[in-house]
């Protein structure tokens, strides 16, 4: 066991100093993995990037260009956190698709929490894009999921 845990550490270690360039960045889950959270997150510049999936949780790095958004959406099962490491952004929940009476403006440091089954939107009102890593409890996406763009978001 030993074996299997140095040297699942010292793949997860060396992936880590490769992760800046967008290209290497893989799903990490779900062996034992360490990462700079923050300069992950700043430094990508895909859409959607599950970068660790596990069987009850599961961490994705995102970017949301200038006057974009991520998109209306609700998960039944599935609570999810954000942080947002770079920009600025507003944040709309609601129990009702048509009724999202929770606005919050949010920047940088800023964490949400969203319940499962509350709708939810989060849109850049920034000059830059918007950096920020989701977890969720449990997985939402497939492993390695790679959304280069919003338009490649057809799950």
């Amino acid at each position: 066991m030993s074996n299997y845990f140095d040297s699942t550490r010292n793949s997860a270690y060396m992936s880590r100093q490769s992760y800046f360039n967008p290209s290497t960045i893989t799903d990490f889950g779900p062996n034992p993995f360490v990462v700079d959270i923050s300069k992950a997150t700043e430094h990508n510049d895909t859409f959607r990037t599950a970068m660790w999936t596990g069987s009850y949780l599961q961490l994705t790095l995102m970017c949301i260009p200038v006057g974009e958004d991520i998109g209306l959406e609700v998960h039944p099962n599935v609570d999810q956190f954000l942080r947002i490491e770079d920009g600025q952004g507003l944040v709309q929940l609601g129990e009702r698709k048509d009724s999202l009476n929770y606005k919050q403006p949010v920047y940088d440091d800023c964490a949400i929490f969203i319940p499962a089954g509350f709708w939810h939107n989060i849109t850049n009102t920034g000059n830059k894009p918007l950096k920020l890593y989701s977890v969720y409890a449990a997985p939402k996406h497939p492993w390695a999921t790679v959304h280069q763009s919003k338009a490649d978001d057809v799950e």
